[in-house]
């Protein structure tokens, strides 16, 4: 199978070393930046572009993984090709694509950066697609990279999606918040590595809901004034606090 592959950032780089490492045959890599596609390039024994009429039409796949606010302009302008077209993106619709004969969704559900060092034979694929045969097609190739493979619609993979920010990007925010309040009283960010690392290994065991901890979760009053008394003067974590205390309060039986 012929992949053309259009984009070079992170989810981008990822995908196009697994599918090397699959023995699949990646023949293009698009970027709007020459450079960034022959970085990417050079470890596919792939040709680089940086025009979307320089695709090559004869390809199987077209795999189209750029930012979400670049992706309808890159859709948009590319040629009407015959071959498979989808793309990567978690909260786009597979219909962004339709103007196209055969198209679908192949998205790798992670948080990627370029560094990281990812098993991606772990990370969850989900696959949509117009028609029967694109998605067995779309199934086979996940499943050449990962050991979880899923048929997953627009609309659900939009919830997983919204799912995502709120388990990744808000905690991430919320180690944010909890550093600033560390250095603002000289103390180090690393005192907290072993209670989210205890955190992270619970709820791959059990519910979430069931390893609530924390002064909310015992309905501790005093505990809950006495931090919002220590917080007077930072309104933004106050309210912060408060929010996420009374949503917790609102769960507890």
């Amino acid at each position: 199978m012929k992949i053309v592959l259009l984009g070079s950032g992170n989810v981008a780089t990822h995908l196009a070393k697994e599918l090397f490492k699959a023995k699949h045959c990646i023949v293009q890599v698009y970027s709007r930046r020459l450079d960034n596609a022959e970085l990417v390039a050079k470890e596919l024994e792939a040709k680089a572009v940086c025009q979307l009429d320089e695709l090559d039409a004869d390809a199987d796949l077209y795999i189209v993984s750029v930012k979400d606010d670049a992706l309808s302009e890159v859709i948009n302008n590319m040629p009407l090709v015959n071959g498979l077209v989808v793309h990567t993106a978690g909260s786009v619709g597979m219909n962004a694509l339709s103007r196209f004969t055969n198209f679908g969704v192949f998205y790798p559900f992670q948080t990627f950066t370029k560094e990281a060092q990812l098993d991606f034979s772990n990370i969850p694929v989900l696959v949509e697609s117009n028609s029967d045969a694109n998605t067995n097609l779309l199934i086979n190739l996940g499943r050449t990279l990962s050991k979880v493979v899923l048929k997953a619609d627009s609309e659900q993979r939009g919830k997983l999606h919204i799912a995502a920010v709120f388990a990744c990007n808000f905690v991430n925010h919320m180690y944010c918040l909890a550093d600033e309040l560390l250095k603002s009283n000289q103390l180090p960010f690393d005192l907290l590595h072993p209670l989210i690392m205890e955190t992270a290994i619970k709820v791959q065991k059990a519910s979430p809901t069931t390893t609530q901890t924390g002064p909310a979760s015992r309905k501790d009053k005093k505990i809950i004034d006495k931090h919002q008394q220590l917080l007077h003067d930072k309104d933004e974590l106050s309210e912060i606090y408060s929010l996420l205390t009374d949503s917790i309060l609102k769960r507890v039986k």
